[in-house]
Order: C-alpha cells, then sequence, then structure tokens
C-alpha cells in the first residue's frame, strides 16, 4: 500500500498544463501590462517570432570581421526542430537564414493579413518542419513566457432569468455566466479607439517601451482592430445599464489563452483529407436564450462565431494544398483580403497567421487567384543543399557511431555526391566570380559545384587565390545565396539519400577496414552508368582531387614542427631592416638583436616568404612601403598595436609558415626509408629505422589523430594512401600562392 499512496500522491502533485495563472480582473490585468508590457502587449504574430528566437540563438558568423560580409550566419535549430521531436526536421544553413529573414520581416513589418506558403518538392521534409514548428508554438505559447491574454466576460444573471447556463457559477441572488470570447480578444482591444493611445500613454511607465508601442509598425495593430462583434456588442449594451466604462470593466476578466492543437483551440490543422464542416455557423442556443434576456431586445447580443474564430489570434495551417485544402484555400481568399467574413448576418474579424504546404505542381491553383498574389509569401523548402546537415541526417537514422566506419572526410565526400544531385549543372554567380573555373580543377569541379556547397556552408575555401577571395564581394556573395531559391528542386530526395546511405553503409561497413574513397567511387560509378544525368561529367574524379588536396593538407600539418618563436623574430627582424641599405649595422626596436643587415641577411629570410631572387627587389620595397604607410604611422603608432598584430606582419607570418609546410613534404618526396617507415608502423620492423624517423613518424601519426580526428588505424592508411598515390609530388609545384602583398 505504500507504493500505492506514493504513487497517488505524485498524481495528485502533477498539475500538468492545468497549473495555470488564474483568471485576472481587467486591473490586474492592467497591473501585468505596466510590468511587463512587451510579454502583454503582442499578438500571435508577434509571439509567434519571439518563440522562433526564443528556440533559435543568435546567429554566428565565422568571418565576423570581414567587410564584404553578408550576414549569412550559421543558426542552431535544434531546439526548435529536433529536441524532443519523435520526427526531427533538420534546417540546413541556406534554409535557417531563409527562415529568420522570415520571423524578422514578421517582426519589423506592418501585420496585414497573409497566407505563408512552405513551398517544396516532395520529400523535402515540409510537412515534418509544420508538425515540429507547431508543436514548438504550442509548447512555447502555452508557458508564462510565451502566453498572452485572452477576453473572459462574467455577467450576473438574476435567478428569475432561465436556468443553470453552461459555464455559468452559481451565486448568490442568481448566477455568474462566464463567457469566453470566443474570437479570443485581446483585453486591451475593449479600451475605445478613440482614445486608446492616450489611455496606454498615461498606463505605461517604460518610456523606451513607449517610444516602440507609438512608432513601430508590429504595433500598429494595438491603435487599429476592434474587438469581436460578440464582444463590441456586450460593452455597448453595459455601457447603457451601467453608464459608466469602468463599471463595464468590472465584467471583463483576463486569462492566459490556452493552445491545444488537438482540440482545434489556437492552432488548427487540416490534411486534404479532412472533409469541411458543414456548421458554418457556431452558436448556444441557450447562452443566447441567456443574452437575450439580459439585453432587450433579443438579438441585441448575437452569440455567432464560425470555426476561424477557434484559431483567431492563433495559426490556421493547411497540409498540402489539395483535394479539400484546396477549397479552403479558395474560402481564405476574400479572409485573407479583407480581413473579415460573415457569419450569417454577423461580421467576423479573424487575424491569425495562416501557413500552408504546397507542392510545385499544385500552383496552378493560385493562377486563377491574381489579385490574392500580393497576400501570399513562398518561404522555399528544398532538399538539403548543406553537407553538415546532410550528414546529421545520416546520423539521426542509423546512429552516430556511423563516422567511426569512415576514414576522415569520406562520409562528407558522399553528402557532397547526394547534395551535387540536387544543384543545377550551370551557375552563372558562381561563373561571374571564378572566370576561369580551370585554375582550380586540382580542387574543385569545372562546374564549379564544388566550391558552391563550401559557400553554402558558409565556409570559403583556403585554396582560393588571394585574388578571387577579394573579388568574393558582398554583391557576388548575395548573388550565389540568391541562387540557391533555385537549387535542391530536383535530384535525390530525403528518402532517397537515406536508401541509398543504407545501401552503401551495409556494402562497404567492416570492422577491419575503414571506408574509403576508392569504395564510394565504385559505389556510385555504377548509378552514373545506369543513368548518365546522375552526376555531372568529370565530378566524382574532381571530388577525388579535392579529397587527396585535402588529405595532403592534414599530413603536412601533422608533421610541421618548428620553432615558433624563432618564426617571429625572423619576420619581425625583416621588417625592421627593409627601412635600412645593405651593409649597415643596426639594433632591431623589436627584437632587441643586433642586424648586419646585408644580401645574405635578406636571402636568408626572403628564401623562406617564396620570394625568388628576381623578385627580391620589388618584394622589399613593397613591404617597405606598406610598412612606412601603414603599419608604423597607422597600426602601431596610432593604434597602439603589437608589431605581432599587425596586418603586414601576419601576412609574411602565414608565407613563412606555408613555405615550411611545403619543406616539410620533403621526406615523402626524397626519402625512402621515412616512406617504408610508414608503411611499416606499428610493426615490429619499424623498430629497425633510426631515431629521427621513429620519431617523425610517431609525431605524424599522433598529430593525425590529435587535430583531424583519424583513428590509429586510419592515420596509418591515410599515410600509406599519401604515399601510393604519390600526392606529395603531384602537389608540390601547384599552388598558386597569390600576390606577394596585401
Amino acid at each position: 500500500m505504500g507504493a500505492l499512496t506514493k504513487a497517488l500522491q505524485t498524481l495528485h502533485k502533477y498539475r500538468g498544463d492545468h497549473n495555470r495563472q488564474a483568471e485576472l480582473s481587467f486591473t490586474q490585468f492592467l497591473r501585468e501590462v505596466v510590468e511587463r508590457p512587451e510579454r502583454n502587449i503582442r499578438n500571435v504574430t508577434q509571439v509567434y517570432a519571439d518563440m522562433v528566437h526564443h528556440f533559435v540563438r543568435n546567429g554566428f558568423d565565422e568571418y565576423r570581421n570581414d567587410p564584404e560580409s553578408i550576414n549569412y550566419l550559421h543558426y542552431d535549430c535544434s531546439r526548435l526542430f529536433v529536441e524532443g521531436s519523435d520526427r526531427p526536421f533538420f534546417a540546413d544553413r541556406l534554409f535557417a537564414n531563409r527562415l529568420v529573414r522570415h520571423v524578422e520581416s514578421l517582426s519589423v513589418g506592418d501585420q496585414q493579413n497573409k497566407i505563408y506558403i512552405f513551398d517544396g518538392p516532395h520529400g523535402s521534409g515540409k510537412s515534418t518542419f509544420l508538425n515540429n514548428l507547431l508543436r514548438k508554438f504550442e509548447q512555447y505559447a502555452n508557458t508564462p513566457e510565451g502566453s498572452r491574454f485572452e477576453v473572459v466576460w462574467r455577467l450576473k444573471v438574476p435567478e428569475s432569468v432561465g436556468g443553470q447556463t453552461m459555464g455559468s457559477d452559481q451565486g448568490e441572488g442568481g448566477h455568474w455566466l462566464t463567457l469566453p470570447c470566443p474570437s479570443h480578444d485581446h483585453p486591451l482591444l475593449l479600451i475605445p479607439k478613440e482614445i486608446r493611445r492616450q489611455f496606454l500613454d498615461e498606463l505605461l511607465e517604460d518610456d523606451r517601451f513607449k517610444a516602440q508601442l507609438f512608432t513601430e509598425k508590429k504595433y500598429e495593430w494595438v491603435f487599429r482592430e476592434e474587438p469581436c462583434t460578440l464582444c463590441l456588442s456586450l460593452y455597448q449594451e453595459l455601457l447603457k445599464k451601467e453608464g459608466d466604462p469602468l463599471k463595464v470593466l468590472d465584467h471583463v476578466f483576463a486569462r492566459p489563452y490556452v493552445f491545444n492543437r488537438r482540440l482545434g483551440a489556437g492552432i488548427s490543422v487540416f490534411n486534404p483529407g479532412d472533409r469541411r464542416s458543414q456548421r458554418n455557423v457556431r452558436t448556444d442556443d441557450e447562452v443566447q436564450r441567456t443574452l437575450n434576456s439580459l439585453f432587450s431586445p433579443a438579438g441585441k447580443v448575437p452569440y455567432l462565431y464560425s470555426g476561424y474564430a477557434k484559431s483567431n489570434n492563433g495559426i490556421y495551417a493547411l497540409m498540402d494544398v489539395k483535394s479539400h485544402n484546396t477549397e479552403r484555400l479558395m474560402d481564405l481568399h476574400n479572409i485573407i483580403s479583407d480581413g473579415v467574413h460573415k457569419v450569417d448576418h454577423v461580421e467576423e474579424r479573424v487575424n491569425s497567421l495562416f501557413f500552408a504546404l504546397m507542392n510545385p505542381e499544385d500552383k496552378k491553383v493560385l493562377t486563377d487567384l491574381a489579385a490574392f498574389s500580393d497576400r501570399i509569401e513562398y518561404v522555399n523548402i528544398p532538399y538539403i543543399l548543406d553537407i553538415k546537415t546532410e550528414i546529421e541526417i545520416y546520423r539521426e537514422v542509423f546512429g552516430r557511431h556511423i563516422d567511426a566506419s569512415f576514414l576522415p572526410r569520406v562520409l562528407h565526400n558522399f553528402a557532397r555526391v547526394i547534395v551535387a544531385t540536387r544543384l543545377r549543372t550551370r551557375s552563372e554567380a558562381m561563373l561571374e566570380w571564378i572566370q576561369d573555373p580551370d585554375k582550380y580543377a586540382l580542387y574543385c569541379d569545372k562546374n564549379l559545384q564544388l566550391l558552391k556547397m563550401e559557400i553554402y556552408t558558409g565556409h570559403i575555401p583556403p585554396w582560393l587565390s588571394e585574388e578571387d577571395v577579394e573579388r568574393f564581394t558582398s554583391k557576388r556573395r548575395l548573388k550565389i545565396i540568391a541562387e540557391s531559391e533555385q537549387d535542391g528542386w530536383q535530384g535525390l530526395s530525403g528518402r532517397d539519400s537515406i536508401r541509398m546511405f543504407n545501401e552503401f553503409y551495409a556494402r562497404y561497413a567492416r570492422e577491419d577496414k575503414l571506408i574509403d574513397m576508392s569504395m564510394l567511387g565504385l559505389f556510385f560509378r555504377k548509378y552514373c552508368k545506369k543513368d548518365k544525368t546522375f552526376l555531372p561529367m568529370g565530378f566524382l574524379d574532381s571530388l577525388l582531387r579535392m579529397y587527396n588536396y585535402a588529405v595532403l593538407q592534414s599530413v603536412k600539418e601533422s608533421l610541421y614542427d618548428y620553432n615558433e618563436e624563432q618564426i617571429a623574430r625572423d619576420i619581425q627582424n625583416y621588417l625592421f631592416a627593409v627601412n635600412f641599405e645593405p651593409g649597415t649595422s643596426e639594433t632591431c626596436r623589436f627584437t632587441g638583436e643586433r642586424l648586419d643587415i646585408n644580401e645574405a641577411f635578406f636571402q636568408r629570410i626572403e628564401s623562406r616568404l617564396m620570394v625568388s631572387s628576381a623578385d627580391a627587389t620589388a618584394f622589399r620595397n613593397s613591404v617597405q612601403k606598406a610598412y612606412t604607410t601603414t603599419t608604423l604611422t597607422q597600426e602601431i603608432l596610432r593604434d597602439n598595436l603589437d608589431i605581432s598584430q599587425t596586418a603586414l606582419y601576419l601576412h609574411l607570418h602565414e608565407r613563412y609558415i606555408h613555405h615550411l609546410k611545403e619543406k616539410v613534404l620533403d621526406p615523402f618526396l626524397e626519402n625512402e626509408n621515412f616512406r617504408r617507415a610508414v608503411k611499416e608502423f606499428d610493426q615490429e620492423s619499424f623498430k629497425t629505422y633510426d631515431h629521427k624517423i621513429q620519431s617523425d613518424v610517431r609525431f605524424m601519426m599522433h598529430n593525425l589523430q590529435k587535430k583531424f580526428g583519424y583513428t590509429r588505424q586510419g592515420a596509418k592508411e591515410i599515410c600509406i594512401y599519401v604515399i601510393d598515390n604519390n600526392l606529395a609530388r603531384v602537389f608540390s609545384e601547384q599552388i598558386n600562392y597569390g600576390q606577394l602583398i596585401p
């Protein structure tokens, strides 16, 4: 019995959704408004925008110091679409930015009735997106942070009037009729429009919020909207009886607007197969009789409303515009255009958020509604175009352990192939930027799809020349991102990609061998043979070359082991020395070292800066000019920066490091013992090599694991791959480092 008692006690303590704030008198409600005006003066559009901002934190810009940044940010949408969801929706970077722009436009614009159509091809996840969005809206709107108040009337009914009525409370000398506003009106709308601005100016104490309230478009509804017909009629009839607006408001209470999708309260969702209700007019005969008795003659206060009232100041959503939902969309035409519709002889105002999902082929239903076009706003949901998001879907469906079956980057390359099927082959925006794609043949495909994928993920690849990075202006970035509206409408759907990954993983995942690029190539070439349009010609070859380049950079980085302090001293000494003629001796103001400034000194450092003897004089002069005009006069003297923080120093440091990392490949190019030692790593014969080679190989293997996520087995495999494919020699003379001085 003890366990039973404990369990029942737990149930007794649990209130769930019923543990809500009690009804407030109108005066108590006004106190809440004064205390928290931003929370308590908002309509459904503002609640929706606040909900998205609540779950989606501020975006992150990897290039926030870039003057050409277009505010294309990384937004983490997992709290909105993934956490707590039975069927997560994964928003790629493009869609996340699109959604945030959509919400921000609602936050600042004039909030007229519109229908927001989320448009995308089959299998793009539209239904999952909207279901999760509505679930989080319902969750947020039913919390104190997300709640908004609605009107509830309490009317004293004498004993002589009827019997017990629905929704009434018994009292002395009669009973009270509790009548919630069927349209969920905001209580402030009961303040007459003519004095509403003055009333709020006198009521509110927060001058900052008052400035927003009286000037910003998003608050125009406060001064423009009127209460529903029932509330307006009750107010006017009670004013005739009472003769005092304050006594009328004694009958007005406020309670949190409770949203419940399953009951259609605040959120109404219709599927195409849901038949339309034949009950266009809703009423309650008993309530109407009571109102008729209280307010003579009968009919002064009509208790009539439509099905739209249940989601008024809420969300009305159509899941796919076809079948019965096509008819519902037609019905919305006049409602959205005028904001009112007739319920019997009564005009009913509708101020809701209208959402719809639509497939491209269903847009033909809108062709006959030309006048409706300015009331439609599309938000595209194409297939995923961000490889990082595509991989998150695989991890969600198959488990995060799948990463352990792949060599690093191979899983990402699987996603690149999938995304490539979704991109249009020719990109005018990319070709306007990179006019000669062939110069990047070692890292990218001729159609620049691989580069476009990097841009879509918010990444500017390091293999781009300085010239092209400079040409990557904000105008060009905007054009490329704008093209994403046309990408993602073809190719493999989300369901197709999951099916294909399942086939690939089942075929190649083994405990004794990590999945590599050769397996990926074999798998997709089979599809290319079946369908010549599956991928652009040569795409898989380009993907392999880009992979080889990235792998080689990882190995170079893992072998790199130089004295950073010596590098810093060399660069600082050089920046000081260029200001003097060869043949002099000076003490460097930055390092304190006594320098013999001669050609041998300059050649030693310039060779590490990748400057040929033919270019040495011009290079030295350009450094000296940059130092005197910008580094010394502006950054050091004016901005009080340390020499190591200046742009010129950082540029030379990058060149110096780049040269050293290129030289680090010498063992792969020239030392056969080193190459054999890599292949024999973890074998007994490895111990026969000299200590320097053993130390270098161990250092490289350790860094591949620590810096790039390779397993011990994977690190050895990738080094053998670099050796067997002679990648060090293939790429040794191919890197164009760009301009000498920034």
